[in-house]
Parts: C-alpha cells; structure tokens; sequence
C-alpha cells in the first residue's frame, strides 16, 4: 500500500491526513462514546510498562535505559484532558484510498490516557531519521516539526511538551524492537532484518536524550 502511494505521489498528503485522522480522534470525548468508566492511563504507567519489557532483555542492547527513565519520570510534562489512545498510531495502522484516511485498524493496545502518547509515536515513526532506514520518500514527506503543527491545527488547541513524548515513544520503540531482537535471536535461523535493529537500539536511546534536552 505504502508503494503504491510513492508511485502515485500520495504519501505526504496522507501524512498529513493521518495527522488530522489522530487529531479527530483525540476529540473525542472517552464519555461520549461509552468509556467514562475506563481508568486513566498517565505517561508514568507508560513508562513503567515500557521498563517491564526492558528488564527482560540483553542489557547490552540497550546501555543506560535505566538512566533514561529517570530523566523521563523526573520530567513528565503536565496532564491533559484524557482522550482515546490508539497506542500505536502511525501509517502502517492506518487504511486510506486515495490520500484520504478511511480506518484506523489494529487497537490491541488502546486505552484511555494521555493523547500525547499517540502524537509522539506518530511523529518518530513518521520521521526516516529515526531508524535511519534508506526510504524513497526520506525528502518528500512532512516534517515532524509540520505533523505537529497540523495535529495542533485540527485538534483546536496548542499542544504542549511534545518533545518530551517523543523522547517517551524512542523509549518505548527501543524496548519493543530490543524483545523482537531478544526473540529473533532465540531462533534456529535468526532473521537478519530483525538482527540489524541491534545497533539501532542506542541511537534510539541517544535521540531520546536529545528530545529531553529540548
């Protein structure tokens, strides 16, 4: 699907698209739609789920994490209103025709919770510098700096501190792909691809850092 929109010139419009997709999202009240019983999921139960995963792996894969949550938990921004988290809002979990968003599919991990947990993921998983992967759109695509700046403009209010849940979603992407590595490696016949997100996993760590600083 990602291919085909290359092709056809349409894949920064549905960036941009899936930036007000996310944004229509958080507008909508939990209690609107039948959630106002669902417990309030903050940004300190996101880090210590991401930290469970990371007690569980090589700690060789990810140096100095455990500093990392320190600099998080001791810095977490000011609560927003609650709002639906999809949990894992990028691309990749969104269907479109055309440069129009029509679903956002895959919700295993959804909760009611901090919108700005969705807005981080979104912004590194739509930035080619993150994995430093070698992409045919690394040019053409919005910026994070811009997917901001539309999700602001469609939810109808400033966003604050949203370097500080970026830094929180490099976290949080380092202690998944750390468990994929784990278990790749446990494999009779690993699979490289999987094996290449190793060294990855610091830079990830490292670009957390930096958003911290910001």
């Amino acid at each position: 699907m990602i291919r085909a929109a290359i092709r056809m010139g349409l894949l920064p419009q549905r960036f941009r698209n899936a930036a007000i997709a996310m944004a229509q999202l958080h507008r909508v009240a939990p209690a609107s739609v039948g959630l106002d019983s669902e417990p309030v999921v903050g940004p300190e139960a996101e880090i210590a789920r991401w930290c469970a995963t990371l007690e569980t792996v090589d700690q060789a894969l990810v140096p100095g994490w455990r500093d990392l949550r320190d600099g998080l938990q001791s810095s977490v921004p000011p609560a927003v209103p609650p709002a639906i988290v999809h949990g894992d809002f990028r691309l990749g979990n969104l269907l479109a025709v055309g440069d129009a968003i029509t679903a956002v599919i895959d919700w295993e991990i959804w909760s009611v919770g901090d919108p700005r947990v969705d807005a981080g993921w979104f912004l590194i998983n739509g930035d080619p510098r993150t994995y430093r992967r070698s992409t045919p759109y690394r040019a053409s695509t919005p910026t994070p700096t811009q997917l901001s700046w539309i999700y602001a403009q469609a939810l109808g209010r400033p966003v604050a501190d949203l370097a500080w849940f970026q830094a929180l979603a490099c976290f949080k992407s380092a202690s998944t792909w750390s468990l994929i590595v784990k278990h790749n490696r446990r494999r009779t016949d690993p699979d490289p691809q999987w094996e290449a997100m190793a060294p990855v996993l610091p830079r990830l760590l490292a670009q957390a850092w930096h958003l911290l600083s910001d």
